[in-house]
């Protein structure tokens, strides 16, 4: 049985989405989503740690050391090791655009420089062994990229150099999320001229989710990088699967396992961007295991330890569902049966 790699939970279900706006659930909070994933059980097996959002109401970026401790012990008491992070680039948290003026390329790069001080003190309290740090261009939507997509690439291009050097200083590595709704990353291809343009695959890779991926292939958000058309046959599909995979896994440092019906979802301030669904729905459209196969091929020798589900835009009462979480669980077993190493 593959004891690699370790099964993760994303911790920010609880969050992305949620909010006190009209039509809005209440966040969970940290303590009840590390609960609830403690609770999950499949044939005596268990999830390994989590992944984790620096943000409040589950962390304030600011905390202290000790504070961060305390939550580092938190997490370690319910059974976990804490894998990837995610720094809060994003306006209206610590950061803001990735492309935009200099002042706020200043706050995301701030934002870098607090999810990298957060990391160190959970590496040195022995409750973090591995993961890497999150971020994307945090320029939501693809219009204003759109009025000039080369400079405006070029110019995520400099931040995200610029942020890989401050994490390469505090030994991690940036990984960055293929989602649709993130300026100059919402294709595969745009996505892979970024990573191509940093060109510092030692600092800054690819994060990968299974959900986010499909619609790559689909071209939402970028028609003229479409590899399958509606209606597509079986055979067309893992033809484009393998063509995207072929592309962007030599950049994968980081991956999540997920469902997708074909939809785009949004609530809150997080729109237009792939439906993550239950692993079990029956109208997604991924076999999980085999397309995981295409991404965790060789991915223990791209430092890859850990796997992350994420459920973000779950509703509360799926959240709160247990059967969600052995559900999830198993189909995370599957593919590391599957795919995994020793």
């Amino acid at each position: 049985m593959s004891q690699s790699p370790k099964l993760h939970n994303a911790m920010w279900p609880g969050l992305v989405g949620k909010g006190d706006d009209e039509g809005q659930e209440p966040p969970i909070s940290l303590e009840h989503m590390l609960d609830l994933t403690a609770a999950a059980e499949v044939d005596g097996q268990k999830f390994d740690g989590i992944d984790y959002f620096l943000f409040l109401p589950h962390t304030n970026p600011e905390a202290t050391d000790g504070e961060l401790k305390g939550i580092a012990d938190l997490i370690v008491s319910k059974g976990f090791d804490i894998g990837s992070l995610v720094a809060p680039i994003w306006p209206g948290t610590v950061g803001d655009s990735a492309m935009g003026t200099a002042e706020q390329r200043g706050k995301f790069l701030d934002a870098v420089k607090m999810a990298c001080r957060i990391a160190k003190i959970f590496n040195e309290h022995g409750a973090r062994k591995y993961g890497v740090i999150r971020i994307d261009s945090a320029e939501f939507g693809v219009e204003k990229w759109g009025e000039d997509s080369a400079a405006n690439t070029a110019q995520i291009v400099e931040t995200f150099k610029e942020a890989a050097t401050i994490a390469a200083g505090h030994g991690e590595r940036l990984a960055a999320e293929g989602e649709i709704c993130w300026a100059g990353m919402h294709s595969w291809k745009d996505m892979l001229d970024v990573l191509e343009g940093v060109g510092m695959p030692e600092a800054l890779g690819f994060q990968a989710d299974l959900a986010h991926t499909y619609l790559y292939t689909l071209g939402y958000n970028a028609p003229e990088h479409a590899l399958l058309q509606e209606g597509y046959s079986d055979e067309e599909f893992w033809a484009a699967y393998e063509q995207m995979t072929d592309k962007l896994r030599p950049w994968t440092i980081d991956f999540h396992v997920a469902q997708n019906d074909g939809e785009v979802h949004g609530a809150g301030d997080h729109d237009k961007t792939g439906k993550h669904c239950p692993a079990d729905d029956p109208n997604g459209k991924l076999d999980i295991t085999k397309c995981s196969g295409y991404w965790l091929k060789d991915a223990s020798n791209r430092g890859i330890k850990h796997i992350c589900w994420d459920g973000c835009m779950f509703p509360n009462a799926t959240l709160e569902n247990p059967e969600t979480w052995n559900t999830i669980l198993k189909a995370m077993i599957d593919v590391r049966d599957a795919h995994g190493w020793e």
